[in-house]
């Protein structure tokens, strides 16, 4: 179960016809309420997708009642042209529905620069609406239908057992270096929660996990989570605890993209202990996790930490040198200011790989998400446009 696992949800993915191949392309999910609540983040590039832009405004109101997405894609730097098109589609889901387009966002992924093909689209929310009650596995169409490069659909679930339940799906394989979040992610909640609150929860979850996934430093124009929240249940969980579970099913999702990532052969665990405050580990862990030869090193296996020294001394943060240690899968070899011990005591072979870094200045901490620099990744970013 994914956004169909709490009560007062329904969800739909066709194909709609925007991928030339095929397949599923068009999602739809619906909150029958009795609330719609709703919360949302987005991208922090200065290029916004036009679907980003009319979300934000109606996310002001912190209502929804639908969400439609899009695959094959991003209408993104399409001018006014894009937004009128997202805008138009937001107006056909409210017209199927019955529901004001205010209460519609919209979400794209795909080829930055094109058009979205309306007359492709636009019967796709029909077909889409006709399929909310009809499909087998709702959930999952949907999650199937918004995927660009991924090879598989990402979701998960959690019950509380107070009587309600988080659910939700996301995609992104490339261009993944948040600044809020780096892909599509629709996340539902049977819980009775007012919109102000959601969107606390939100934030606060996103930012320990969204925020910590950096698999290229590409921070896409099209980034979006949003939540809705039906109030099914009937139940109002504390604040602290559906933020706990929120973000237990943020982490989920993360990971999931993380092992997904375009061309990956290895998940990558930056942990930065020892920091003088937060914003000083996450931006360690960030310029460790993006750079290219720290990549590339993961990618062959080999615990080359002078590369992790080099990439962690280019930070804006405070470090001193003689007092940073960096471990590679439990075995430290610097610290001190000099070797510790022979890098081929550091078994890098396996999928998963966790660089430790201690700077040994204060109680902060964090943790970065990326992956490894592989010959697929430059493969298949090479040929994505065509």
């Amino acid at each position: 179960m994914s956004v169909t696992g709490p009560a007062g949800f329904r969800a739909a993915g066709v194909a709609a016809g925007i991928k030339a191949a095929g397949a599923r392309d068009l999602a739809l999910v619906v909150n029958d309420g009795p609330q719609q609540s709703a919360a949302g983040v987005f991208t922090t590039n200065k290029v916004k997708a036009a679907p980003v832009l009319w979300s934000q405004q109606v996310l002001q109101e912190r209502t929804l009642r639908a969400i439609v997405l899009n695959s094959g894609c991003a209408n993104a730097c399409t001018g006014p042209g894009g937004f009128q098109d997202t805008h138009a589609t937001a107006e056909k889901v409210a017209d199927v529905l019955g529901v004001g387009a205010i209460e519609v966002a919209v979400c794209s992924t795909g080829l930055i620069g094109e058009r979205l093909p309306m007359d492709a689209l636009l019967p796709g929310v029909d077909a889409a609406a006709k399929a909310l009650d009809t499909g087998e596995q709702p959930g999952l169409d949907a999650a199937t239908a918004v995927l660009t490069t991924d090879s598989k659909a990402k979701q998960a679930h959690r019950a509380h057992s107070g009587g309600w339940s988080i659910g939700g799906f996301a995609k992104g394989a490339g261009m993944l270096a948040p600044n809020m979040a780096t892909m599509l992610s629709v996340i539902t909640t049977d819980v009775a929660i007012s919109g102000a609150d959601l969107d606390q929860a939100l934030r606060a979850a996103t930012r320990v996990t969204f925020d910590r996934l950096d698999v290229d430093g590409g921070t896409s124009t099209n980034d979006t989570v949003l939540v809705m929240a039906s109030g099914a249940s009937g139940v109002e969980a504390s604040p602290e605890e559906f933020t706990a579970l929120l973000t237990e099913v943020c982490q989920d999702l993360v990971r999931q993209l993380q092992d997904d990532a375009e061309g990956a052969t290895k998940t990558i665990d930056v942990i930065v202990r020892g920091a003088a405050s937060e914003a000083d580990a996450v931006t360690i862990g960030r310029i460790v996790a993006e750079d290219n030869l720290v990549g590339t090193a993961m990618f062959g296996s080999d615990p080359n930490w002078g590369r992790i020294a080099m990439a962690l001394g280019r930070a804006d943060a405070e470090i001193d040198v003689d007092r940073v240690a960096i471990a590679t899968n439990g075995v430290t070899l610097y610290a001190d200011g000099a070797t510790a011990r022979d890098r081929s005591e550091a078994d890098l072979s396996g999928r998963h790989i966790e660089i430790v870094i201690d700077l040994h200045l204060g109680s902060h901490a964090a943790t970065i998400l990326t992956t490894d620099l592989s010959h697929d990744y430059v493969e298949e970013n090479s040929a994505y446009s065509s």
